[in-house]
Formats: structure tokens, sequence, C-alpha cells
């Protein structure tokens, strides 16, 4: 029997093997790098994408916040209401809102009880008439010896209760306000009472404006000036 020679094409290379190998290796590990360059890149998107999202949500809290910080002040601002003069005075000064948003309905002024004159009212034209409290005011600077004749302004506080609207909604607001006027003239005309304008003291309670009011009288007319005379 003949035995034939080996073939030398069937018999493996390992240099070749190896090299194949080698080769598949190098191309797993491309792929492997791929595959965590890819997951990488995801990551860097899905962060970017997070941090999009934030920011854009954190942009529109604070336009939120900053639009009801607006509106909360507007309506408090609204609510309050500051009594201003217009015109030149006289016997009457007319009032107005320092905001043009809120709409006077009524006013009622009460005075000082030792002048002893019943509260004043108005409906839908607010003003001070001098007329309301000419007499009693002349009275009592004379029984305090008030000089006839103002250097400056002298002050009569009133309390001021304002029923008034903002967008239809309506709103009362109590306060002590000082009435500037001045008092001049001649013995034989008689003196007269000029009006000035009006300046805010301070906001008071319904219950408790009398009892301010007649405080802050009391000190502007200190009542031992009066007393006994």
């Amino acid at each position: 029997m003949n035995d034939s020679a080996p073939d030398s094409d069937s018999t493996p290379d390992p240099k070749a093997s190896a090299a194949a190998e080698a080769r598949a290796n190098e191309a797993a590990a491309i792929r492997r790098r791929w595959i965590t360059l890819g997951e990488v890149l995801t990551v860097i998107a899905v962060t970017i994408s997070g941090l999009t999202l934030w920011n854009s949500w954190s942009q529109r809290s604070e336009t939120e916040a900053s639009k009801s910080a607006d509106a909360r002040r507007a309506s408090t601002q609204a609510a309050t209401l500051v009594l201003v003069s217009s015109g030149s005075g006289g016997d009457q000064i007319a009032l107005r809102p320092a905001f043009a948003d809120q709409s006077v309905q009524s006013q009622r002024l009460a005075f000082p009880s030792p002048l002893g004159i019943s509260p004043a009212e108005t409906t839908g034209e607010p003003r001070i008439e001098a007329s309301w409290f000419e007499r009693a005011l002349k009275k009592a600077r004379n029984e305090a010896h008030l000089p006839d004749d103002s250097r400056g302004d002298e002050r009569l506080p009133v309390a001021i209760t304002t029923r008034f609207l903002v967008d239809g909604t309506a709103h009362e607001d109590v306060a002590i306000y000082d009435v500037g006027y001045s008092i001049s003239g001649h013995w034989l005309g008689g003196h007269s009472i000029t009006l000035r304008g009006v300046s805010l003291v301070s906001r008071v309670s319904a219950r408790g404006a009398q009892a301010t009011l007649d405080a802050r009288w009391t000190r502007l007319l200190p009542a031992k000036e009066t007393a006994g005379k």
C-alpha cells in the first residue's frame, strides 16, 4: 500500500490564522469603540437636551413669577388710594385719585369732634368745601387765641372714607388727611379761609378713625389752649 504525501494546502498556516484572528479582534475593538463613542454622544445629546429643557422651564418659571409679582404689585397699587387736589383752591378744592384707573364713587368727611360739626358726604364729585367747617374753625382758632392771619399754610385734619372702583371691583379706603388752608382779612371785612390742598397723613381703620383724628387735632390745636376759654 502506497502512502500518499500529505497535501500542503490543507495544512493550517499558524501565521495566517494568527493574522486573521488579530484582524478579527481589531475589527471587534473598532466596533466596540464606535459603540462606546455612540453611547457617549447619546449621553451628551440627552444631557444637552435635558439642560435645554431645564433652561427653558427655568426661564418660563422666572417669567411667570415675574408676571405674577407684577400682577400682585398692580393689584396692591390699584387698591391703594391716594387723594390729591386739583385746581387752585379757594373756597373749594376738587379731589381726585393719584392713579387714573381708580374711580371715586362717594366720600364721607369727618371733622374733629371739638368743632361740633356733622360729617359731609359727596357722591361722584369728590371735593372739600370751606363752608362745611369755616365758621367752626374760626371759632376754635379764636378760642385758642391763634392769629387771625396765617404766615403759612395752616392744617385741619379730616378723616376721609372713600368708596372707589378699580376695574369694576369696589374698594374702600379710610385715611387721615391734612387740609391745608390760610386765613386772612381785615377786622371790618371779616376773615376768610382759603383752601390750599390736601396731604395724606396715615391710613386708619374705620373704627379707630375718629379717635385718631381727634388726637391729631389736639396736637395741632392743643386742648389746654382752648380749655376754659
